[in-house]
Formats: C-alpha cells, structure tokens, sequence
C-alpha cells in the first residue's frame, strides 16, 4: 500500500520543493510493556546488587570518599551545623506544640538516615520552620477535639511529668474523645502520637509517590507558588510567637482566619504583658539581627559563621537559672528536658486515619522543598541527584523515626547555606550534627530547664528574616511579571490568614487558572512585513512594516482549544474587519432581493443599480483581501474543537471566495489536522492549504491572484 504523501511546500522565487515526513514506525504498546514487566521481575544477582547499592548511594560513595581533601570540610561544616541545630531543634518544638526532646530526636534520625539514603551531598535535612508549623496545627486541632487544654502553662498531669510514664492527664475527656488509645496516656503522649502518625502517614505517601514516579507533582508547584506560601506561613509562625515575645497568656487559636484572630487577642491581653520577657525579647532581638547583619556583611572573611543562637542560649539560660526569672517574675521557661531515648513505639493505626488527609500537603511540601533545595545545590557544585531516590530518602526520613518520637522533616535552606560555606563536601558532615545533637540527648538537655520561651520566640522570629525579606522583591517581582506577582500575593494572603494547607491549594488552583486565562484570551495580531526580507511582524508592535496587498496575515498565540475557540474567532474577524457568516447572510438576503425585483420585470435592482452593476454591487467594498494566511508558529497543539474551528473559517471564507492558507504549523497540529479531514479524504490539496513559512504562503497567494487576474 503507498504511503500517502505528507509535505509541506516551500518555494522562492526560483524553485519549489517540498519537506517530506519520515514515516512513523508503529510501536506495540502490549508488546513493549511486557519486555519491561519481563525486565523488572527478573532478579538476578548483579541486579540485586544493584537494587541495594542504588537504595542506599552511601555504599557508592564511601568507598571512594578523599578522607585527606573531604575530612576537615565536612568535620568543620558538621560541627557548625550540630551548633545550629540544637538551639533551632528547641525552638521549633514551639511550632510544633510538642517538648523540646522531640524536636531533638527529630534532628538525630533524620541526619542519620539521609546519609544512608540521600543522593545530595550539600542538603541539611531535619527541623524545618514550615513543616514544624504544619505539624503544630495538626496537632492542636486534634488536641482540642480530644477535650484537651491547649494552654503551653496549664498544669501538668501525673503522666505528663515524664516521658516514660504519661498518665491520667484529662483521662476523661480524653476517653470519651478517643476510641482504641491506651486510657494512661495524657496530653503529651497524645500529642507526640498525633505527630508520630501525621509523620508515618506523610512518609508512606513519598514512598508511594517515589514507587509510582509521581514527582512530576511537584511541577504544579512555581516559585511564585512556594515564595508565597513561605512567605504567609512565616506570617503565621511570626503571630503565633508574639505571645512567648510579651509573655502574655492567650489561648492558642485554630482554624481559618488564625492570624487574625491571634492578634485581637494580643491586643486585648498586652496590658498583661510580662516586663521581665519583653527586655529580655528585645535584648535578643537586637544581638541576633545585628550579628546576622554583620555576618552576612563579612561572611567572605568568616571562615564560618558565628554561633550567635547557641551563645544567646546559653547566655539567656545562666541568666534565668542564677536570676530566678522562672520563680521571681513567673517568666516562662522550656522546663524539664530528659535525656536518653524513649523506647521505639509504633504509631497508632486509628490515628492516622484521622491525620491521613493532613498527611498528603505535609508530604508534598517536605518533598518539593528538599528536591528544589537539592537539584539548585547539585546544579551549583555540578555533579547529579536522582530526584526519585530523594523522594524515598525523605519518605524514610519521616517513617523509620515515627517510630522512635519524631515529627515530618524537610531540607531547610538556611542551614543548607551555612553548610555549604563552611565547607561541607559529602553526606557525612550530617552524621557530625548528628554526633553533636546526640551529646545534647545523652548529656546536656537537661541543662536548658531554665531557658525563657520568649528567647526561644526570638531565636524563631530572627531565623525568618529571609521569608519576610520578599515583602521587598514585590516591586521587582512585579516589574518583572504581574501575573506571578498576583499569584504570589494570592497565595500568601490564602496562606495567611485562612491556613497554611488551604493557602497551598489555592497558590496551585489559582496559578493554574492563570495559565488557562493567558491561553483563553492570548496575544492576536495582524502582521506586516519587513521591508526587503521574507520576515513578517505584528504591525502594531513595529515601525515602517509594509501590508501585503489583497493578503491578511493573521497570528494567534495559544494552542487553539475548546475554551479559546470563540476569542480566535471574534479576535479574527475583528482584526480582519469581516465576519464571512454576516457577510453570507447580507449577500444571500441581497440576492433574494434582487431575484424578487427581476420575477416582478423591473430591470432597476432595489439600490437603484441596473442588472449589469449587480455583479459589482455584490462584492462589498470592505472585502480588501483575497486570502487569509494563518500563523500557526504559537499554535502548540489543537484538539476536536480547534480543528472544527479551523475547518469552519475555511468553509466560511471559501464562499467569500478567500483563500485560507496556513504557515509554520508544528507536526502534532499536522497530524490533528490530518485526523480531522481538515486536507480532505486524500490529502490531494494538502501542498496548497500548508506551509513551511509565511513567507511561502504570501508567495503562494500573489501567484493565485496574479493567475485569477490573467485568467479574467
């Protein structure tokens, strides 16, 4: 059977040719799957070692690890890090309304099994301000329908005392609340069990994602999108701190619109603000920016950058234990910090059926901050990650230490940066902070009981200097592109002040609807020639174009689908001056006319022309062209309602006797218009309706009305 022919023309003033498509080889889908099935069933040896070696990339790289080049980058950029982790692990456990040893034991697993299983060398995976927020709302939400007191200062229950023991704190409400939990366990033990399953559900869904290759999710996600979302829930944690800042009592709000509702309580409860707290916020305010200031002002003369957070730590604890603040001016404090491990607990089952919708954000967030985090750093230091495998990495950094007290984790980029310019090389700078929290677990926690909360505040305020900032890059943002400045300004308003998870949804749902507003109502323009080139431009847009005489070259800059079909039209007949459906329908009533005056013997018509002049009359004087060429260069792709659409102008015009040609169509718009018997049955005018260039078909059209011409 002959192959049908399938050309574009091109010509010049010389010569005509045509380009010819290669013919498609026809794959057989069943045939292909089953090879591949095949592949992967098939266990042999080799690729069993594979398998492993792939699941856990340490066993690539530690083998060929320079001790003498990489030591001293990753012991320095490990040991600077631990310093920054265990002041931020303390101060996030706030966010996550959980104790400080918590938020430790978080930072410990998860530095530990990235570096078994992370393919990034530069991430600094653990605590994470947003995830801690995220967790934290979750948290709260299910201790306050659990009859809970979500007051930090309510009085501790019998079980709430230790960590080993948890009892009968609101025993009561608790068992009227909760089917199938341990009836012992008290508020902190529900608590972190909300948590601990929030965290397993979350990792199982980037597993899952990771078995089934679903990180193209996480392109729905812009920058505009995260930006906002960072930006609204650094908002969020920035109102829920204010509190420890003044140290006033407020309920913790939950729900949407908690931002706002936090700030009516602030402001009816500051005249109960403790003076002892706001001095000693201020203080550290003042000392923390100000070394930040300095530090990113000099950092190319530090060799690394100054543990501000762990000296203010310090400092403010020596000060509340020896001054008596806890006990002289009721200031809060962290209180009672354990050490040792608790033993490994599985997360309950009834649990993370409560927490499974909460899960899926938590896990997108976690999973899209660490991949972005990752493939920049890889891209700057130019070796490679495999995004799937950091999908299975940040999955086991959330399931295996659900097991062992922990809460969800993410690659978080300020740490990431300190890592980096203190010279980190490989992964095992993170097994180093890793070493230093488990000193803090083993020997030192203890020793933080009279640390103030509101230091703990500031240290978290400080630390989102970098989030606020984009209030700055606004106007930039903005000159840049206003369509990702509203989808900013959306998201981080929707994230803000109805809740982080609904503010994610709406920055995705919106920048979507952004997209398809731009392909509904694209850019549509009549063009013009360049003078003495084959080049044509949008005559609107460039100066001294010359107009191709009886030829209207029409550009339209969107794929041409169902919910843009009616713009194409209406911006085509506007930019052309003719609708050949009304011009139909005047020509066919005129006739009708002039059918009835000839039956009734006048030889007058009805505009008072005699019967010679009729033929004149009837070609209308706003037709100032004889064929329409179509740009179809920003046409990516049609689908039924595009080709119909394109089929409908050609018939149209075709009874005004105007030529529709099309220029600079892409192959998947060929084969679309091909399906759709857009060239006919067998593709026999196919060389006369298509066109490499619009330069060819403008070509095209004068040789058809210089023929017309002479054949008259």
């Amino acid at each position: 059977m002959e192959r049908p022919l399938d050309a574009t023309r091109m010509e010049n003033t010389s010569s005509c040719f045509l380009m010819e498509r290669k013919p498609h080889i026809k794959i057989k889908r069943k045939e292909v799957i089953l090879a591949k099935l095949r592949k992967s069933c098939s266990c042999t040896p080799q690729k069993l070692k594979n398998f492993v070696m792939d699941f856990f990339p340490v066993l690539r790289w530690l083998p060929k690890y320079q001790c003498k080049e990489y030591i001293w980058g990753d012991v320095m950029s490990g040991l600077v890090i631990g310093i920054i982790l265990v002041p931020q692990a303390i101060a996030y456990s706030l966010l996550a309304g959980l104790k400080p040893i918590y938020s430790l034991y978080t930072s410990f697993f998860a530095n530990i099994i990235y570096f078994l299983m992370g393919t990034s060398r530069h991430v600094s995976v653990g605590i994470f301000s947003l995830i801690s927020l995220m967790v934290g709302q979750v948290v709260d939400r299910e201790l306050l329908l659990a009859g809970f007191d979500l007051n930090d200062d309510a009085p501790p229950a019998p079980g709430d005392g230790s960590l080993q023991n948890d009892s009968l704190s609101n025993t009561t409400a608790f068992n009227l609340t909760i089917v199938g939990i341990n009836a012992e366990c008290g508020k902190e033990c529900y608590a972190i069990g909300i948590a601990t399953a929030l965290t397993f559900v979350a990792g199982v869904y980037q597993v899952l994602m990771g078995i089934f290759r679903l990180g193209f999710v996480s392109m729905y996600l812009s920058e505009s999108v995260l930006d906002g979302f960072a930006t609204g829930a650094s908002l969020t944690i920035l109102t829920a701190q204010v509190k420890y800042l003044i140290g006033i009592k407020i309920p913790r709000s939950q729900g949407h619109g908690m931002l706002v509702i936090t700030w009516i309580n602030i402001f009816r409860n500051i005249s109960q603000a403790n003076l002892c707290d706001v001095i000693t916020s201020a203080i550290c305010i003042v000392v923390l920016v100000t070394a930040k200031e300095l530090g990113d002002r000099y950092k190319h003369k530090l060799k690394f950058p100054l543990p501000t957070e762990l000296v203010v730590i310090v400092v403010a604890t020596l000060v509340s234990h020896y001054g008596k603040l806890n006990e002289v001016y009721a200031s809060s404090v962290s209180g009672a910090i354990p050490t040792g491990f608790i033993p490994p607990k599985v997360p309950e089952f009834s649990l993370m059926l409560r927490v499974a919708v909460d899960a899926l954000p938590l896990a997108i967030v976690s999973f899209v901050f660490t991949v972005s985090l990752s493939e920049m750093f890889a891209k700057k230091y130019a070796y490679t990650i495999r995004a799937n495998q950091e999908m299975f990495a940040v999955g086991f950094c959330n399931i295996i230490p659900s097991f062992f007290h922990s809460f969800a984790t993410s690659a978080a980029l300020a740490k990431t940066l300190v890592k980096t310019s203190t010279g980190c090389q490989t992964q095992i700078s993170g097994v180093i902070s890793a070493m230093m929290v488990l000193l803090v677990l083993l020997f030192l926690a203890p020793l933080f009981y009279s640390l103030q909360k509101c230091v703990l505040a500031c240290i978290i305020i400080v630390s989102l200097r970098g989030a606020l900032r984009k209030f700055r890059d606004v106007p930039a943002r903005y000159h840049v592109n206003k369509m990702d400045t509203l989808v900013w300004v959306v998201t981080m308003s929707a994230s803000a002040l109805v809740s982080t998870e609904i503010g994610l949804l709406v920055g995705i749902v919106f920048s979507m609807l952004c997209i398809i507003v731009r392909t509904q109502r694209p850019r549509t323009a009549l063009l013009g020639q360049i003078q003495d080139t084959s080049f044509y431009e949008d005559d609107l847009e460039y100066e001294n174009l010359s107009t191709v005489p009886k030829v209207k070259i029409f550009r339209f800059e969107a794929p041409l689908y169902y919910a843009n079909r009616n713009y194409f039209l209406k911006s085509l007949y506007r930019l052309t001056n003719l609708d050949p459906n009304l011009e139909a329908a005047r020509r066919k009533k005129y006739e009708k006319k002039e059918k009835q005056h000839l039956k009734k013997g006048n030889h007058r018509t009805a505009n008072g022309l005699g019967i010679g002049e009729t033929t004149l009359q009837l070609v209308p004087k706003q037709i100032d062209f004889q064929a329409l060429v179509v740009d179809c260069s920003s046409i990516s792709f049609l689908d039924t309602t595009g080709v119909n659409t394109l089929k409908e102008i050609l018939k149209d015009y075709k009874t005004l006797n105007i030529s529709v040609l099309l220029a600079c169509c892409n192959p998947s718009v060929i084969d679309s218009l091909k399906r759709g018997g857009y060239f006919g049955r067998d593709f026999g005018c196919m060389q006369e309706m298509l066109f490499y260039s619009i330069h060819n078909a403008v070509l095209f059209a004068k040789d058809q009305k210089l023929s017309a011409d002479c054949s008259v």
